[in-house]
């Protein structure tokens, strides 16, 4: 039992092995250098395998869209719509540059911002939407291309919780101006607990986002510009180069030894999406006919990867709140479930800039009552089964 319950300890994240170790070796003998080959190659490989033209690997999930927000030209006085169900990196990105975030409350089947109540608020000073895949599920990106096009909006996804999860067969991040992922330790794969990457087709908004992510300084790699030698300063044969700054930027780089990690984790995500995917099914057959459980829909046209596992407890029906609900599970059975995430309108960030309790209702729903089932790739038939049968005990 001791095993099982670690298995489901351990919430979120995905699995490393061999391939990971060796070449984690091979960069280490190599002296570990900073966003050098193996960077590059990663880099090759996602955007091979999203379907987009340019990838730039980054320091995480919060520095992508930061980057993107610049890379379309968020600056003071603009404002973005997003959905008040994330987690804040992703309002904060366009608020750091000085803009105002607009929140658009959510679909209560998927989770994901209402397409049908966007164009709502959108104003003259609109400038971009954030779609957020949450937990897994593509929004529906018709609609949004449609209204950003209308409206003459840049789009960057943020599918942080969406590595490999497609709608109507493309890959999220692969839609907007820019695809946002996450690394962190808890997402479908990992580059050693942090670590992010930008998607986009726009050869400019590439180039910006990587003279930015490393202090705008112009160096070897995919941005290169070097000053002409001075032949009267530097006789033939003895090169001397120089480096320019374009402006003040970031340092938001990826290291070799993580990227080399996301290379071998790239070639595993579709076997361990599908472990999620396989997993997710036995633990909606196992609870479909709970009392007081809503579970996760999937629309029909979306590949949902389940970066977590959400049901949403009705307390009159079930018997237990989501705060009870969470404590018995840890306590009686050993199994860690969490939440995510209280709306982002509760905060004292966002509370401060004017928003309040009762804005969003299906947002402040899903505070009050949605819970997170641990799911992971490594999650054994056993493990599960003790999981749906530690909930049903919750009731008796």
């Amino acid at each position: 039992m001791s095993k099982i319950k670690f298995d489901l300890e351990i919430k979120f994240g995905t699995q490393y092995g061999k391939e990971e170790e060796e070449a984690v070796l091979k960069v280490l003998r190599n002296n570990a250098p900073t966003s050098g080959d193996e960077c590059i190659k990663f880099e090759k490989n996602y955007a091979e395998y999203s379907g987009v033209k340019h990838a730039r690997v980054v320091s995480n999930g919060s520095s992508a869209l930061f980057l993107a927000m610049m890379g379309v030209g968020i600056k003071p006085g603009n404002r973005v719509l997003t959905t008040p169900v994330t987690w804040i990196a992703t309002a904060a990105a366009p608020v750091t540059l000085g803009a105002e975030v607009d929140f658009v409350d959510i679909d209560l089947e998927t989770y994901n911002i209402d397409v049908n109540q966007i164009e709502a608020h959108v104003t003259s000073n609109t400038k971009a939407i954030i779609p957020v895949h949450l937990y897994g599920q593509p929004c529906e990106m018709d609609e949004i291309m449609a209204i950003s096009k209308k409206y003459n909006l840049s789009v960057v996804e943020d599918a942080a919780h969406a590595i490999g999860a497609e709608y109507k067969g493309k890959k999220v991040g692969s839609f907007g101006a820019a695809g946002c992922f996450s690394f962190h330790e808890q997402k479908n794969i990992s580059t050693l607990g942090e670590g992010g990457i930008v998607l986009t087709n726009d050869d400019a908004m590439f180039e910006k986002i990587s003279l930015y992510r490393s202090h705008c300084t112009r160096v070897h790699g995919n941005s290169t510009k070097y000053c002409k030698l001075d032949e009267e300063k530097f006789p033939i044969g003895k090169k001397f180069w120089w480096q320019d700054f374009d402006d003040c930027g970031y340092n938001f780089r990826m290291t070799d030894i993580q990227a080399a990690v996301g290379i071998e984790q790239l070639k595993k995500v579709d076997m361990l999406n599908q472990r999620r995917i396989d997993n997710a099914a036995y633990i909606t057959e196992g609870l479909k006919d709970v009392p007081g459980l809503t579970l996760p829909k999937v629309r029909p046209y979306n590949k949902h990867v389940f970066h977590l596992y959400p049901i949403i407890i009705d307390p009159k029906e079930f018997g237990m709140n989501k705060e009870d609900f969470i404590y018995d599970l840890l306590n009686k059975f050993g199994i860690k479930a969490g939440f995510h995430y209280i709306p982002l309108h509760y905060s004292t960030a966002f509370k401060n800039r004017g928003f309040k309790k009762g804005q969003f209702p299906n947002a402040e729903k899903l505070g009050e009552q949605l819970v997170t089932l641990p799911i992971n790739p490594r999650q054994t038939e056993e493990a599960l089964a003790y999981l749906v049968q530690s909930i049903k005990d919750l009731r008796s």
